[in-house]
């Protein structure tokens, strides 16, 4: 019964465990803004991950709290101009007919 219910989902896949995978291949293709995205959240986190050992007297906690809200920053700002360029690109940038 439930393998109906996999086989339905996972029509024409070869391996079902590549679907996420496939995903996010095509959209790191299609939408640079992606790549973009996740490249500066990991160089923030390894930055953040590198000045661990030199933060001072600064608590443990709120280290990694600013280093969480610099990396959801920088995506939501990927993000949002992934958006705005889209935005343009189907209202502003058509041809004419």
């Amino acid at each position: 019964m439930a393998s109906d219910w996999l086989g339905r989902l996972w029509v024409g896949r070869s391996r079902p465990d590549r679907l996420a995978l496939q995903g996010l291949e095509a959209g790191w293709r299609v939408r640079g803004f992606l790549a973009r995205g996740l490249a500066g959240f990991a160089a923030i986190v390894a930055y953040g991950l590198y000045k661990l050992k030199s933060r001072g007297n600064t608590k443990m906690s709120l280290h990694l709290i600013h280093m969480r809200v610099a990396a959801q920053g920088f995506v939501v700002g990927a993000m949002t101009v992934g958006m705005g360029y889209s935005m343009y690109r189907e209202f502003w940038a058509k041809p004419k007919p």
